[in-house]
C-alpha cells in the first residue's frame, strides 16, 4: 500500500545524513591532516549536497597546514571562534556553557580545539543528530525529539550567530573548499541572528 508506514532504516536515515554533513564540515574546518586524501572522499560521495561534497574533493587538493595555521591562528586574519563574534557575551560565559552542554551529553571532541571552535562545535551537532538516529531506531521518540531539540537550538544560538560574517571574511579566499564549506555553513544556519557584529580579533587557542 502507498500508504504504508516507513521502514525503520528509513525513519532515521535523513538524521544518519544530517548527521555526516555535519562531521564533514567538522573535519573541513579542523587542521587538515595527512590522512584526509583516505577519509574525505568517501564522505564526500555519501553527500546529497553538491556544494559540500565538492568543499571535501578541493580539501584534499588545496588543503595546507601553513596556510591553515596563518589564517585562522593566534593573530590571523580570520577567527574560527563563536567567542570573536559574539561581543554582547563574555567569553568566560560562552566557554562555559558549552563545556556544560557538552558533558550533559557525554561528548567528547576528537580535535585539540577550545569548545568554541566551528570544529568542535559542527562536531557536536553531528553528535546529536547521530544520537537522534540512534534513538529512533530503538523507538524511543522522546530521547530523539530532545537530540532533535537540542541541535537545532545549538545551531540557532552558537553557530548562527559566527555563520555569515564567517562566510563572508572567507567568500574572498583562494581556497575553494573553506567557501564551500562556510558558504553551506551559513545557509544551513539560516543566516544571521541580531547579535552578528565585526568579530574581534582571533582569540589565542
Amino acid at each position: 500500500m502507498d500508504n504504508a508506514a516507513p521502514s525503520g532504516a528509513d525513519r532515521y536515515r535523513g538524521s544518519l545524513r544530517e548527521a555526516a554533513c555535519w562531521h564533514l564540515l567538522s573535519l573541513l574546518f579542523a587542521p587538515p591532516r595527512d590522512d584526509w586524501p583516505g577519509i574525505l572522499p568517501p564522505l564526500a560521495d555519501e553527500m546529497d549536497d553538491a556544494d559540500l561534497a565538492q568543499a571535501a574533493h578541493l580539501a584534499v587538493r588545496q588543503a595546507d597546514v601553513g596556510w591553515y595555521h596563518s589564517t585562522f591562528g593566534p593573530g590571523g586574519p580570520v577567527s574560527l571562534r563563536e567567542v570573536a563574534y559574539r561581543r554582547t557575551i563574555m567569553p568566560a560565559t560562552i566557554l562555559a556553557e558549552l563545556q556544560a552542554c557538552y558533558e550533559a551529553f557525554a561528548y567528547r571532541p576528537q580535535i585539540a580545539e577550545p569548545p568554541d571552535h566551528i570544529a568542535v562545535e559542527s562536531g557536536f551537532v553531528a553528535f546529536l543528530w547521530l544520537k537522534h538516529a540512534y534513538a529512533m531506531a530503538l523507538d524511543d521518540t522522546e530521547r530523539a525529539e530532545l537530540a532533535r531539540r537540542i541541535a537545532q537550538r545549538f545551531v540557532a544560538e552558537h553557530i548562527a550567530p559566527m555563520a555569515q560574517a564567517l562566510a563572508s571574511l572567507l567568500a574572498g579566499s583562494a581556497v575553494d573548499y573553506l567557501v564551500s564549506a562556510s558558504a553551506w555553513l551559513a545557509r544551513r544556519a539560516g543566516y544571521p541572528q541580531a547579535d552578528i557584529v565585526a568579530p574581534r580579533p582571533p582569540a589565542s587557542a
